[in-house]
């Protein structure tokens, strides 16, 4: 209670240690991002020589994990240090490149860090020190991981979305974001809507529209946010990613049958739709209504 009544007092400190909680969690997410797809790859290839009942299974594999082996350059092997590992700070110092061999190194790792902490902080000041501000941090924290993984490799992982899924409805049946049975049949619903323009939109066209895991992503923003909230979540993902979708292929970054992950456009509505869903519905009502 103590610390609760000193970072209210003090809210600069409460949004500097946010910032900083933030940026040591991106460079997790970095480790998680990388990791997660090629750990599940590996269980998979265990599983189907289990299957099939064949040879191979080697323990390296089994020793690949989001701790082991430490973190290193892909180029050149050189472990990296404590020092070369500060969030942001450690990039800008190394200029962007291994201590080791010169390697330029991605800037996707600090833009990582940076997102999670600048993503951290709104939530922060957005719901103040409260329970929400715990759990809609993790939450953020799960769609940046989310959002990168389905980028690389058009995936939205069941170790992330469904613990997640199940936090949500433990959240609100103490309705810390909504009540219960919104959250319940946000579930549903969500789920249930992407199923069904799937399997229309496969019927019409012979082709899948989107991935199983969508389906999942929307449900889970349903048990979080409740039923309510699922129309902005779809109607902005859709107008984004639809502006996105034809911007790219005008530009022939894409190729026209070439799908583009629709996880990324799930992740930003739902959580725009977390901090600012009832602003932006009531700026819309202002705008109808005139």
């Amino acid at each position: 209670m103590q610390v609760i009544l000193f970072l209210q007092q003090y809210p600069l400190f409460f949004y500097t240690v946010a910032v900083i909680t933030g940026l040591v969690v991106g460079s997790f997410l970095n480790v998680v991002i990388l990791r997660l797809p090629k750990m599940m790859e590996r269980a998979w290839r265990s599983d189907c020589r289990q299957l099939l009942e064949l040879d191979g299974d080697s323990a390296e594999e089994a020793k690949f994990n989001l701790s082991t082996p430490a973190s290193h350059c892909p180029a050149c092997g050189h472990p990296i240090t404590a020092l070369e590992n500060i969030p942001v700070l450690s990039y800008l110092f190394l200029r962007g490149r291994c201590s080791g061999c010169g390697a330029h190194i991605s800037l996707r790792y600090p833009a990582v860090e940076s997102l999670s902490g600048l993503a951290t902080l709104l939530v922060a000041v957005h719901f103040g020190v409260t329970v929400q501000t715990v759990l809609a941090v993790l939450l953020s924290w799960a769609l940046i991981a989310l959002t990168f993984i389905d980028l690389d490799h058009q995936l939205l992982p069941d170790d992330i979305t469904l613990p997640f899924l199940w936090l949500g409805i433990l959240a609100n049946i103490f309705g810390v974001f909504t009540d219960i049975h919104s959250s319940l049949f946000g579930v549903m619903a969500g789920y249930l809507s992407l199923w069904t323009v799937y399997v229309v939109f496969k019927l019409v066209t012979g082709k899948e529209g989107m991935g199983h895991g969508d389906f999942k992503l929307l449900a889970m923003l349903g048990a979080w946010l409740g039923w309510q909230a699922l129309p902005l979540i779809v109607i902005l993902s859709s107008a984004v990613g639809a502006v996105i979708g034809i911007v790219m292929v005008v530009f022939r970054e894409h190729a026209r049958s070439e799908p583009i992950p629709f996880g990324p456009f799930l992740a930003a509505a739902g959580w725009l739709t977390l901090l600012y869903g009832s602003p932006i519905m009531h700026a819309y009502y202002r705008w109808a209504l005139h």
